[in-house]
């Protein structure tokens, strides 16, 4: 099975866990050559062809082309790989979102693995699609090798401006590595917020999780205050197994997020996920 039907066939799987509130959220999967609510002159293969200009369908109903646009890496400096040589995409995800007090359109295009690079490689497009449509920017999101939006797919930040989440993640047989980023547009770019990662075990004994869940709150800020809360649950099977079970257990990490005017950016107020990340990967 190619690759990306793989990550398709994922995606459709994890569509229950990921997006409960997908609906209130607006994420679809629209036919690429499906026109634009309310237009009958722009498709959504337009919008596609702004970063990959050659694509087009194939014979069964996949999306093939050659290489994206040139963007950078959404983390900045040397982070992600080179894209692949080859697109072939079954669909895209599509968020309508407000930023500065309009209305954009957000589309996310996972290519594939990079060929340089154990991360894939996937696109998170900003459009203007108000009159005539115009890409407005464009950055690799991928952290890891599959890469969605995650929910709740964006949080409000003001009564214009929304914040997007994504993740990135891979499984194995027993663990679930999970990269999750917030990401503002702002000014018509996309700017990174930050990027929290998360590490799930399910092993004969016991399953530990940590799940993430959002919440604004408003501090007098042009930007709402983000706070991310990490669950740590650790939970034993009940099973018989070679190793010992440890005690049942849950606790929180948050970080708050609080805009900063004079830098023009969302500063946290502790690293303790930074702690959580180096915890986590002594027990990869």
């Amino acid at each position: 099975m190619p690759t990306n039907l793989l990550r398709f066939t994922l995606a459709l799987m994890l569509l229950p866990f990921f997006w409960t509130a997908a609906g209130a959220q607006a994420v679809s999967f629209p036919e690429l050559d499906s026109p634009l609510p309310g237009r009958s002159d722009v498709t959504y293969l337009d919008l596609a062809r702004m970063v990959i200009p050659d694509l087009s369908a194939d014979k069964d109903g996949f999306y093939k082309g050659g290489l994206p646009i040139d963007m950078r890496h959404i983390a900045g400096g040397d982070d992600g790989g080179s894209p692949p040589e080859t697109t072939n995409l079954p669909n895209a995800a599509v968020l309508p979102i407000k930023a500065g007090g309009k209305d954009r359109l957000a589309m996310l295009f996972d290519l594939g693995d990079s060929p340089d690079s154990a991360e894939g490689y996937a696109v998170l497009a900003l459009y203007d699609v108000t009159a005539k449509p115009k890409l407005l920017d464009a950055a690799n999101v991928a952290v890891d090798r599959s890469t969605y939006f995650r929910e709740p797919n964006k949080l409000s930040i003001g009564a214009g401006d929304d914040v997007l989440i994504s993740m990135s993640t891979h499984f194995n047989s027993n663990q679930g590595y999970v990269s999750t980023l917030l990401i503002l547009p702002r000014e018509d770019r996309l700017q990174l917020v930050d990027t929290i990662n998360t590490f799930d075990e399910n092993v004969c004994a016991y399953k530990r999780s940590q799940d993430l869940a959002f919440l604004t709150l408003d501090d007098g800020k042009p930007y709402a205050a983000i706070k991310v809360t990490a669950t740590d649950a650790t939970v034993p099977s009940g099973e018989s197994c070679d190793e010992a079970a440890p005690d049942a257990a849950s606790h929180d990490i948050s970080v708050t997020y609080h805009w900063d005017t004079k830098t023009s950016r969302y500063v946290k107020d502790s690293d303790a996920f930074e702690k959580l990340s180096a915890e986590n990967a002594k027990r990869f």
